[in-house]
């Protein structure tokens, strides 16, 4: 039987919108473009992104059905503005919380090669895998050499995949609201205090 706390039918439209922006880079540069500015409009979108004016409002209007986007209509140009997301995923002890670092990062993948082709032979997890050890190394608390031994890949691709990943981690270690500790995402929404 299935463990139910909260709201079920949320929490699986939640798990489902999380997939799609993991699932779809173009759809995970938008979302992480969004919240890093704050609120956007369409302009913007197109002016930052490169991206066609009727891709621009079909892929907003699919983050907006997904949930991970809102838009405010109030004024005559709309406005979009990010919801952030978590999700924590458990297996057998093993666990992982989802953050907007982790979208930012698929979503650069078609435009960094190291990231693109770590993501084509070793898959998402590895991703996932490798900015646990991004994350101490941009900090400086970890070196490139020991970060790169603990991913188990050929070494210097481990130091570009390292690399790749330090950018978005300086990039997104003040946007993302549960960047430093992601199993707060879990207690409660970003912005609440105790």
């Amino acid at each position: 039987m299935s463990k139910v706390a909260g709201d079920p039918e949320r929490a699986i439209n939640g798990l489902l919108s999380v997939a799609r922006l993991l699932d779809e880079p173009r759809l995970a540069r938008l979302y992480t473009f969004v919240l890093r500015e704050g609120e956007v409009t369409v302009d913007e979108i197109v002016g930052e992104l490169g991206l066609p004016r009727t891709t621009a409002y079909s892929d907003a209007g699919t983050l907006v059905e997904l949930g991970v986007l809102d838009r405010d209509e109030t004024q005559k140009t709309h406005t979009y503005s990010a919801v952030p997301i978590t999700l924590t995923a458990a297996l057998d002890g093993d666990e992982y919380t989802v953050t907007p670092t982790l979208v930012e990062a698929f979503g650069r993948s078609p435009r960094d090669q190291d990231l693109d082709l770590l993501i084509e032979r070793h898959g998402l997890g590895k991703l996932a895998a490798a900015l646990t050890y991004a994350v101490p190394y941009a900090d400086g608390e970890m070196s490139e050499r020991i970060a790169a031994r603990k991913l188990d890949l050929q070494p210097a691709f481990a130091i570009a995949v390292l690399q790749a990943l330090r950018d978005v981690v300086l990039d997104m270690k003040t946007v993302d609201p549960y960047f430093e500790d992601p199993g707060d995402a879990r207690g409660r929404p970003p912005g609440t205090e105790d």
